[in-house]
């Protein structure tokens, strides 16, 4: 199950891809659709999360920032 990290309450729009870049905060970047070619990524929200290893980091659908463990070595 995930738990949320922090709260941004993001709105988000249709056709891009909403993620948490390197730095810890929301970016987004327009998805590719049919031959168009998608777009490069912009800062939506400063949020500043200190990522931890072993966790995947997303934005959830209220568009706060959302973490879950990562499964390793299943088989």
């Amino acid at each position: 199950m995930a738990q949320k990290v922090a709260k941004a309450g993001v709105k988000k729009e249709k056709g891009y891809l909403y993620f948490v870049d390197k730095n810890g905060d929301i970016s987004r970047a327009q998805m590719a659709r049919g031959g168009k070619k998608g777009g490069r990524a912009q800062k939506v929200t400063k949020v500043g999360v200190k990522k931890e290893s072993g966790y995947l980091y997303f934005v959830d659908k209220n568009g706060d920032v959302s973490r879950a463990k990562m499964a390793r070595g299943r088989r």
